[in-house]
Parts: C-alpha cells; sequence; structure tokens
C-alpha cells in the first residue's frame, strides 16, 4: 500500500508515501558515482550517476555470501524502495500483489532483477527518453536478493520534471503507460487507474453550482432565474415544459461542496483518485518551504494513521514514512510515522565521486517544541 506522486511549481519534486505493517529497516542511503554496482544477469556498472533516496537498513542489505544469489551482485547492494539521480531521474517501486509476474533470464535479454531495477536504470539514465530506450527490451527476472528475501511484487513509476512513466512487468509482458496524471498507487493495472479517474470529472474544487434540474443542450430556450431558482425558458424536447420552471432551490450550504463524491477510503483507486485531485489543484508558493511544505500536504491527505487498515493477518498499515526529494538540488525530506518533523538529506554535501556507501539513520522518536 503505498502513494507516489510528482509535483512541478517551479522546483520538480517527486515522493511518497510508504505504506506497511511494518519497517524494512529503512534510511536513507546516498551512493556516489564509484559504488559499484554488480548485477546478477547484466554487466557491472563500476561508475554512475549518484543516486539518494530510501533503502532498506545495513542489516537488510549485506548478506553473508551464501545468502547471495549465484553471479549476484556482492555483499552490499543498496535495496532502493525510491530514488532520485544527480541528473532529476525519479523511480519508485509500489506494491503491486497478485499482478506483478516475473521470469527467468533469457538470452539476448536485459535481464535485470526487481531488487536491481531502480540502481540499473537511474545508474545510467539522465531522463525518461533514455530509460524508455532501455525499457524496450528489458526482461525483469525472478531471482532473488537471497534466500530469505524474494523478490518483491511491485510495478514502479519513473519520472523526471518533462514525462512520467509507470512500468508494469505482468503475464503479458512488459507494459509501459505514459502517466499523465504523475500519480501511481498499487492494484489494479495503471490501466485501471485511468480509466476510473473518468468517474470524477464533475468533481471540482469551485464553488458548485447545481446541475440537478438543468435542462439538456440543445433547447431552442435560455437558461435564467427568478430570485435564487434558476429556470429555463423554451422548447426543449428532452425536458418535461413545466419540469424546470418549478425545480428545488437547490444552492451549497457549505463550503468544499464541489469535491462531494472525491473518495476518502485508504483503497489503492481511492487513494489515486484523491492525491490526484489535490495534485492537479495545488496553489502555492514558489519557494522551497513551501513547495516541500505543500508536498507533504498532499501526501497527509492519503496517508494512514494506525487503525484505520487492519491487514488479513490482524496487522495494521501505517504509512511508516513520507517523503519528497527536489529532483534539481538532490535534497531528500521525510518524516516517519513516529515524528512529524521534517527531516533532510543533501545528496551534494557528501563526496559524489566516491566509493562508499552514505547511509543516514531516520529520526523516528517524537520530536515536540515546547513553547512554554
Amino acid at each position: 500500500m503505498c502513494t507516489c506522486v510528482t509535483y512541478k511549481n517551479g522546483g520538480f519534486y517527486f515522493g511518497r508515501n510508504m505504506d506497511l505493517e511494518y519497517s524494512f529497516g529503512e534510511c536513507v542511503a546516498v551512493t556516489p558515482r564509484r559504488f559499484p554496482f554488480r548485477f546478477t544477469h547484466m554487466e557491472e556498472q563500476p561508475e554512475h550517476y549518484a543516486l539518494i533516496g530510501m533503502a532498506a537498513g545495513q542489516e537488510e542489505r549485506v548478506q553473508d555470501a551464501e545468502e547471495r544469489p549465484a553471479g549476484g551482485g556482492g555483499r552490499a547492494f543498496p535495496l532502493y524502495a525510491e530514488a532520485v539521480n544527480e541528473k532529476g531521474l525519479c523511480m519508485a517501486g509500489l506494491n503491486f500483489p497478485g499482478n506483478a509476474y516475473y521470469r527467468k533470464a533469457e538470452a539476448g535479454r536485459k535481464n535485470v532483477a526487481t531488487f536491481e531495477l531502480i540502481p540499473w536504470i537511474l545508474g545510467m539514465c539522465a531522463s525518461v527518453a533514455e530509460a524508455e530506450a532501455e525499457l524496450r527490451d528489458i526482461n525483469i527476472t525472478e531471482d532473488a536478493f537471497s534466500k530469505t528475501m524474494p523478490p518483491a511484487q511491485l510495478h514502479w513509476m519513473l519520472a523526471d520534471r518533462d514525462r512520467c512513466l509507470v512500468v508494469e512487468s505482468v503475464r503479458e509482458g512488459i507494459m509501459v503507460y505514459e502517466n499523465l496524471t504523475g500519480i501511481l498507487t498499487n492494484n489494479p493495472s495503471f490501466g485501471y487507474h485511468r480509466m476510473n479517474l473518468n468517474n470524477y470529472l464533475n468533481v471540482t474544487a469551485g464553488y458548485p453550482v447545481s446541475r440537478f434540474c438543468r435542462a439538456e443542450s440543445g433547447g431552442r430556450g435560455k437558461i435564467g432565474r427568478t430570485g435564487r431558482t434558476e429556470f429555463f425558458s423554451g422548447e426543449v424536447s428532452s425536458c418535461p415544459p413545466d419540469l424546470v420552471p418549478h425545480s428545488p432551490d437547490l444552492v451549497p450550504y457549505c463550503q468544499g461542496m464541489g469535491a462531494i463524491g472525491l473518495p476518502g477510503d485508504y483503497s489503492s483507486p481511492s487513494r489515486f483518485v484523491k492525491a490526484a485531485f489535490l495534485r492537479w489543484n495545488s496553489v502555492c508558493g514558489k519557494n522551497e518551504e513551501e513547495n516541500v511544505a505543500q508536498f507533504f500536504h498532499i501526501l497527509d491527505s492519503v496517508a494512514m494513521p494506525r487503525g484505520a487498515v487492519v491487514t488479513q493477518d490482524g496487522k495494521y498499515d501505517i504509512t511508516t514514512y513520507s517523503c519528497c526529494v527536489n529532483a534539481d538540488t538532490g535534497t531528500y525530506y521525510y518524516k516517519t510515522y513516529g515524528n512529524n518533523r521534517i527531516s533532510s538529506v543533501d545528496m551534494k554535501s557528501v563526496d559524489l565521486d566516491g566509493a562508499a556507501l552514505n547511509v543516514y539513520s531516520l529520526e523516528r522518536g517524537w520530536d515536540i517544541w515546547k513553547v512554554n
């Protein structure tokens, strides 16, 4: 359960809610240009673009040699949930259970394991256009990171400031969708979410006007008002002549009624619709602080408090962390379920020409400013 968002308002921002019933030892990781990416089937990348994002913790990344797959990527590998590279290309993996389908490695194909896809793409591609070219011959394989870490069932959102794609590996093959919404959640497939938005085309952020009794267009009459009651005069064959002049007086009685019908539950389709509505109706200043704050407000609207979603195992899905990265500057902002203060890690504050991973533990405890 996750929600991924892009946002452009002067700067370009990319981020997500991570909704899980457990922690995977997550930490912010900066991978410099000379940290070698050793892939299971593809050629090693001894040098690549630098990356910053949220990755599995040290205890998850570093495995004993016998735990690694044959021909695997060495004893340390950044398992990114989402990341952005120094060129501003962003990518995130989101849960896609039951629909994700992976294959065995095939000769003549670009065979990339699920846990390798984000570093493989972001390590060598500077734009969505470059990534799209690499995806044409890709085969996402069923290789596991280790015996205790099977391949996660995921689909991915890939974005720069100009374009956004969704990548799904399903039984039919690799599906690549142009994503004009800038949003991704979970099941069903992206094609469903894109079509489902049509069900909400009447939802508006503006002050609503009653359409309940308005006559259909195409008649020879015109719309007028007496007092506060809208009426229609003229000949319209599809509307009885005495219906509209005697219609009820329907007026808004509070703010926000234009958005009645906007879903508020925590299902994937509902989160997709609500996040898309808020993204496309967002208004804020163009300085960094306002953009980052606005981005987190959008994520907060689809975040999960403990107790709202109970899994089949009787556990609670919560938004373990929310993040927002300024893809132009490489600044990664985040907050956790236990600490709403926004923390940041600046990719450019570390030696990007180095060879060692830079790992930053998350701020998880409450940090309350006491005014008196």
